[in-house]
């Protein structure tokens, strides 16, 4: 199960996001996700475990814990939608190049 993570201080590195959730089974992975220009992390991260039941209870038991004086949010990760762009001006099938002027 893919676990979302989020209100993380920003000094969390991928290995004590790993270690938090160790203690309630096998964890496939866990990332902290940063900024590409910056380099800092971004204050949340995502976390695989493998059995789906040590997961629930990870969520259950962390949700609304409190880490490095900050109350983290824990959930199940939902997945990523895709962005629609189909309205954009600058693209060749929109309604500006089928007016006649």
């Amino acid at each position: 199960m893919n676990i979302y993570v989020s209100n993380l201080a920003y000094n969390i590195q991928d290995e004590e996001l790993k270690n938090l959730f160790t203690s309630y089974g096998a964890v496939s992975s866990a990332k902290v996700v940063n900024d590409r220009e910056t380099g800092r992390s971004k204050g949340f991260g995502f976390v695989e475990m493998e059995d789906d039941n040590a997961a629930r209870e990870a969520i259950q038991q962390l949700d609304q814990s409190s880490i490095d004086g900050r109350s983290i949010k824990v959930a199940e990760a939902r997945p990523k939608t895709e962005k629609s762009y189909s309205k954009s001006p600058f693209k060749s099938n929109n309604d500006f190049s089928a007016r006649k002027w």
